[in-house]
């Protein structure tokens, strides 16, 4: 894998550039599509082309018990899934990336805090110990299957093997998620234990990486809450890591984020990552977020919203989200600077929420497709502009005009 930096903003962080794979490229800032389970659910890999995806993101601990199928069709590239929403199976043949399932296992397993209120200070709580299916220790974590009842284990070196076989051009090293409840002094056990899991996931994604017959890469994950001093800690450890010579080819920017805190805690780990290693911030996609990360040097970004919000009634639009229960019969197009193939093909507001909400399983397939189009397609435009706003040196207009239109009715 190689990373090219084409221009940097004045503050020394933002930056464009291009993320070259075995499977194609990158272009940064770029928004990855998530695909859980090797596809975008009610979506083709056809319609991902058509919106401008550049890349997929999957996931380990979900395919962790299909990995020797995708091994032996020769990876995630060439791998024809077997869809539970009725669309024709066809491979994504391009770049892609898997998580380690670390967040998964976490918050299936062992509850994660849950934020009770957002007023004046953090009211958060974690499920308590006894109720929880997954168990940390230094191995890695013991849990019992949600969906199965089973017991089960993932470690550094499990989670490396399974991605391997998987075979995405990119991967996350297995590392433990803290929560918004849990402590300063658990923060640094938990961060001592990622980092000492990072060391293991690197020592063993090296005797695998090549097994599909083309270069694999890990990308080391950062945590450290939302303490300067570990996150600058953590981020200078993880940069300088390396196992027989080698470290990591680019970083996750992991944890549980406040949208106060998002800006501050990327600066702390980005002015102490190497500069020329890709950044991936993990699971946030809305538009502030993105322009915030974007800005303090996140490169790539990932999350299931745009099409688990559409899949429940919520539409994005320039001029803020929508919510389509209340447009019975409304005429006007989703957004009329919408330049997806749903608003293109002129379906409106009305005939949309008509199908949802039918009743007709086939319909609402169908109004799952149009509205996850035009969700995803509206944050991969984002991302489209944030680059060329970059690459013309007015990024700092564009972000003002866009939020200022967006926020107006949110």
């Amino acid at each position: 894998m190689e990373f090219v930096i084409e221009k940097v903003l004045p503050n020394g962080l933002g930056r464009v550039g291009t993320i070259k794979t075995a499977h194609g490229e990158i272009k940064t800032p770029a928004f990855m599509a998530v695909g859980t389970h090797g596809y975008v659910r009610f979506m083709s890999s056809e319609d991902l082309h058509k919106l401008g995806a550049q890349a997929m993101l999957s996931n380990g601990y979900h395919l962790r018990r299909q990995s020797e199928e995708v091994a032996k069709s020769g990876g995630l590239a060439a791998w024809n899934p077997e869809r539970a929403d009725g669309v024709a199976p066809a491979p994504w043949q391009g770049p892609a990336l898997t998580d380690s399932g670390g967040f998964q296992v976490m918050s299936l397993g062992s509850g994660l805090g849950k934020v009770v209120s957002m007023e004046k200070e953090r009211h958060v709580t974690n499920t308590a110990h006894k109720e929880r299916l997954a168990h940390v220790s230094e191995d890695g974590v013991s849990f019992t299957d949600p969906f199965d009842g089973q017991p089960d284990f993932i470690g550094p070196e499990e989670s490396m093997q399974i991605q391997c076989k998987i075979g995405a051009d990119i991967h996350m090293a297995f590392d433990e998620l803290t929560s918004l409840a849990d402590t300063y002094e658990y923060n640094i056990e938990a961060m001592a234990r990622t980092e000492r899991w990072a060391e293991r996931s690197l020592r063993e994604h090296l005797k695998h990486r090549d097994v599909l017959g083309y270069r694999q890469n890990l990308y080391g994950v950062l945590q450290g809450g939302r303490w300067e001093d570990l996150r600058r800690q953590t981020a200078q450890t993880l940069g300088k890591m390396q196992v027989d010579g080698v470290g990591f080819d680019g970083f996750g920017l992991g944890g549980a984020f406040l949208k106060e805190d998002l800006g501050e805690i990327l600066r702390w780990c980005n002015e102490e990552l190497p500069i020329n290693k890709p950044r991936h911030l993990l699971g946030l996609s809305h538009p502030d977020d993105i322009l915030i990360g974007a800005e303090m040097g996140a490169d790539t970004f990932d999350c299931v919203a745009p099409m688990r919000e559409a899949r429940h009634g919520k539409i994005y639009t320039r001029t803020g989200n929508i919510n389509l229960r209340k447009y019975t019969d409304a005429g006007e197009p989703l957004d009329q600077d919408c330049d997806c193939t749903t608003c293109q093909a002129g379906w409106t507001r009305g005939s949309l929420r008509a199908m949802w909400r039918s009743g007709n399983a086939e319909k609402k397939a169908k109004y799952y497709n149009l509205t996850s189009v035009h969700n995803l397609r509206f944050i991969v435009r984002l991302t489209e502009e944030v680059r060329e706003a970059m690459l013309g040196d007015y990024f700092d207009e564009y972000r003002h005009k866009f939020l200022a239109k967006y926020c107006s009715a949110n």
